[in-house]
C-alpha cells in the first residue's frame, strides 16, 4: 500500500475547542442528572476520552461496535453490530457518541436499535459531520465540525486502521 498524501484539515488545537464546546453543552443539557456515554468504536476512542474528561456533569461510559466500511473509503451501507453496550438504557439519559456521521446509515441504525430499549433521553454528539453524502435524513444533536464530502483521518478516523493516531484530522488527498 502505497503511502497517501495527507493534508492538514482540522489542527488539534481546533478539535480540542470543539470537544469543549461540546462538552459545556452536553453539561448544561444534564445539569443535575447522570448521563450515560455511549462510544461508538473505534473511531470515537480519542474524541470519546477527551469528551468525557470535559464534562461536569455525572458521567458512565459504555462502548458499542458498529461497523459498515470495511477497507473501503466509502461506506458498503451494510451496518454490523459488532459489539453491544452492556448497560440497560432504561430511564437513562444517553449520549451516543460518534466519530463522523457520512451517510447517516449507521447512526440512524444505531439510533434506532438503542431506542428501542427505554432510554429517559436518547441524543447523539458527532465531531465531525459531513454532509455531502448522506444518505438517510438524520440530524446530531451535539455537532463538533460540519463539512461537505472529503475523506478523513486522524484523531481516531481511520484508513485501513491506520492513522488513527494522528492529533490533527487530516483530509486523504490521495489513497
Amino acid at each position: 500500500m502505497s503511502e497517501p498524501k495527507l493534508q492538514t484539515l482540522y489542527s488539534r488545537d481546533r478539535l480540542l475547542t470543539q470537544v469543549n464546546r461540546l462538552a459545556a453543552e452536553i453539561s448544561t443539557d444534564f445539569t443535575g442528572e447522570d448521563v450515560l456515554m455511549v462510544c461508538v468504536l473505534k473511531g470515537s476512542f480519542l474524541f470519546f476520552a477527551d469528551l468525557v474528561r470535559a464534562i461536569t456533569v455525572p458521567v458512565l461510559v459504555d462502548f458499542v461496535r458498529v461497523a459498515s466500511y470495511g477497507s473501503e473509503t466509502q461506506s458498503s451501507g451494510l451496518v454490523e453490530i459488532r459489539k453491544d453496550i452492556e448497560m440497560s438504557l432504561k430511564g437513562r439519559n444517553v449520549v451516543i457518541v460518534e466519530d463522523i456521521i457520512d451517510s447517516g446509515l449507521t447512526i440512524e441504525t444505531l439510533y434506532h436499535r438503542l431506542f428501542e430499549r427505554g432510554p429517559k433521553t436518547l441524543k447523539v454528539c458527532t465531531l465531525i459531520d459531513k454532509r455531502g453524502r448522506r444518505e438517510v435524513e438524520f440530524e446530531a444533536d451535539y455537532v463538533g465540525i460540519s463539512m461537505d464530502d472529503g475523506f478523513i483521518v486522524g484523531y481516531g478516523l481511520d484508513l485501513d486502521e491506520r492513522y488513527r493516531n494522528l492529533s490533527d484530522i487530516c483530509l486523504v488527498v490521495d489513497a
